[in-house]
């Protein structure tokens, strides 16, 4: 089989993650989330406090179109620029680009579609459900009231897209960015992975 990345984009309580995780363990391969901060940190000498703050948590609020050279310009650490958010994501784009030069993987958010936009075999996916399954999937594992997991999937799905408008130019949740787009509410999570599984063997095979 040929090395290959699946990306995942997914809505907050829609079980993206889980599903990455339930793939990468089916097909054998590395799964990696906040993995791609650790390794950063790693890469950098940076604190990974500092990539954490940044992270698709964070509120990034100015308008920024993509740019390719991201993970290939990384600011010197004697500029007082080093732990900017824009040189944060370049050390993250890096261990990406590293990632899928090296080995088959599933990863999950971080903008990695667009990163590996010029890279050879990448799957990209969006997960997405109801808003109501969401919030049942939120209250259950976070033991919150409906209404505070409503807020919740609003705080994060917002951030996620201003996150990903900021580094790509583009909507995040806009079907066009992805090659499958699957709702968990009407598959569930193992024909997800299902699904996934048999467009890569027919891929990548």
């Amino acid at each position: 089989m040929k090395k290959f990345t699946v990306t995942i984009a997914r809505g907050f309580g829609s079980g993206g993650r889980t599903i990455g995780k339930m793939l990468a363990e089916r097909l054998g391969i590395k799964f990696y989330d906040r993995e791609i901060m650790e390794l950063a940190s790693e890469e950098s000498g940076i604190n990974i406090d500092l990539f954490e703050k940044a992270d698709e948590a964070g509120k990034v609020a100015f308008f920024k179109r993509y740019n390719r050279a991201f993970g290939k310009k990384l600011i010197s650490p004697k500029s007082d620029d080093f732990t900017s958010t824009d040189n944060l994501f370049n050390y993250q784009a890096k261990m990406i680009h590293e990632i899928a030069d090296r080995e088959s993987s599933v990863i999950v958010g971080r903008c990695a579609d667009h990163i590996l936009a010029e890279h050879e075999n990448v799957l990209r996916i969006f997960i997405y459900s109801s808003k109501g399954f969401c919030i049942d999937k939120v209250t259950e594992l976070y033991g919150l009231s409906r209404k505070e997991a409503e807020r919740k999937i609003d705080r994060i799905d917002r951030a996620r897209s201003t996150y990903y408008r900021y580094y790509t130019g583009k909507d995040w949740d806009n079907a066009r960015n992805y090659d499958l787009c699957l709702n968990t509410e009407e598959l569930g999570f193992e024909r997800c992975v299902q699904i996934i599984e048999h467009y890569i063997n027919v891929l990548y095979k």
